[in-house]
């Protein structure tokens, strides 16, 4: 059938409407006049595919990936940059206006990148045997067959070489690749971190205890990467598609890698949270530090503090701050990180928010200004409460899912915090995902 397409999905993809069912067509772009062959039919919607473009947009770009058509990694490539920022700018217009309910919330333009990319500084892809050998790559788009690859351009500078020689290193020991359906074999992924100055870690995600030759693969990495400070195992046994499990031993060298924002430096663990592309990253804590307009009287909560990247940023400007983190090796390098750039006025506590939060109200803490970062899900509504009960003043949204920002400004508005403004960041060139800072204040 003809469409066309009128927005983007919250996954990159075209969106048009026919005969009043809203159609979904992958690679399509808005203003865009298609041909496109059903799939997929629902009752509230249906899925296409891209026949032809019968009329093209006038963002619609080659993507410079040779393979961006097989995978999954990233979505946009097709859609020019200056567009993907304007798009995840509505993003979070949508997200607040149907999901929220919400008006009167100022949405500010999103602050892109001057260079879209080499911006990530980690990597964690899935691995498999075929014929050929061993493969590590991202998911093809819909499905769990990986695309070999061997040079991402979206990966800092480094990391590519670290997937060229592990993958020659895993061929030559013959390490047996895990399968999701008989959950037999050894290598499920492997995962890298670069470090401010080069460094590199490297992690390798097995469903076994025991690495076959562990020592020589150790020793070819070594020798083939010789950037590398870090290797270490991390041992993933349950049947499900987390990629990290909650054992992890060090093979070689150090546990942590560093890293920079602005002027601090980070000691990063395996486990440990910290945001992919570094340079955006300060500029998402500028947004943060200047929404939580400190004087330097206040006391701050950080939580999901993480290894304590936004609370030692927010220290400098506060009279005390304190970081919540549920992960326990977390907790130890965000107390290594103030040692180590000397602030003094931190303090870290390893828990869950619901139970650490009252136990420092009883303790006669009373927040000025509430920071929180959570994952993907957003915030429990017993969290959201919480907050609201130590009543700070303002309380600081740091989101990385629009959709759960709406879902939890909504429950804060009912808790008498009304959200006054947002701040989209580009964390993601190229992918349909988008950072966001929110301002929200309490109601006299």
């Amino acid at each position: 059938m003809n469409l066309k397409i009128t927005g983007l999905g919250t996954n990159g993809e075209g969106v048009g409407r026919h005969d009043n069912l809203t159609v979904f067509v992958e690679g399509a772009l808005p203003d865009e006049e298609i041909l496109s062959e059903v799939t997929q039919s629902k009752k509230n919607y249906a899925v296409a595919k891209l026949v032809k473009i019968l009329r093209e947009s006038k963002d619609r770009v080659k993507p410079f990936c040779p393979i961006y058509d097989e995978c999954g990694g990233c979505q946009l490539q097709h859609l020019s940059y200056a567009a993907q920022v304007k798009w995840k700018r509505q993003q979070v217009i949508d997200a607040v206006k149907h999901i929220g309910k919400l008006d009167g919330v100022e949405i500010l333009d999103t602050i892109g990148m001057e260079n879209p990319l080499r911006y990530r500084n980690k990597m964690q892809f899935p691995v498999a045997r075929v014929k050929s050998g061993m493969v590590i790559g991202c998911y093809a788009r819909g499905s769990h067959k990986i695309v070999d690859t061997d040079s991402c351009m979206i990966q800092r500078e480094g990391m590519n070489e670290v997937l060229v020689a592990v993958k020659k290193i895993l061929d030559k020991y013959n390490v047996s690749a895990y399968d999701e359906d008989t959950h037999r074999g050894v290598l499920r992924h492997v995962m890298s971190r670069i470090g401010y100055n080069g460094d590199l870690m490297i992690v390798l995600v097995t469903a076994t205890k025991n690495l076959p030759s562990e020592k020589n693969i150790v020793k070819a990495i070594l020798h083939a990467l010789p950037q590398v400070v870090s290797v270490q195992q991390n041992i993933q046994t349950f049947h499900n598609n987390v990629i990290l499990g909650r054992e992890t031993k060090v093979l070689y060298g150090k546990p942590t890698i560093k890293d920079k924002i602005g002027k601090l430096t980070f000691n990063i663990s395996a486990r440990s949270f910290f945001q992919v592309n570094t340079a955006q990253a300060e500029i998402l804590y500028n947004v943060a530090l200047k929404f939580a307009g400190l004087t330097g009287r206040e006391t701050v909560i950080d939580a999901y503090c993480g290894i304590g990247t936004i609370t030692l940023f927010l220290a400098k400007s506060a009279r005390k701050v304190y970081g919540i983190e549920i992960v326990p090796t977390a907790i130890e390098d965000a107390k290594k990180n103030a040692r180590e750039n000397n602030i003094r006025n931190a303090e870290f506590l390893a828990g869950d928010t619901v139970k650490i939060i009252p136990r420092l109200f009883h303790e006669g803490v009373r927040a000025d200004v509430v920071i929180v970062d959570p994952p993907r899900a957003g915030c429990d509504q017993k969290v959201l409460e919480i907050f609201a009960a130590m009543n700070p003043q303002k309380i600081i949204y740091v989101s990385c899912n629009p959709a759960t920002l709406a879902r939890d400004l909504a429950v804060l508005r009912e808790l008498n915090y009304t959200a006054e403004k947002i701040q989209p960041v580009d964390m993601f060139p190229f992918s349909s995902h988008v950072e966001s800072v929110a301002l929200i204040r309490r109601q006299l």
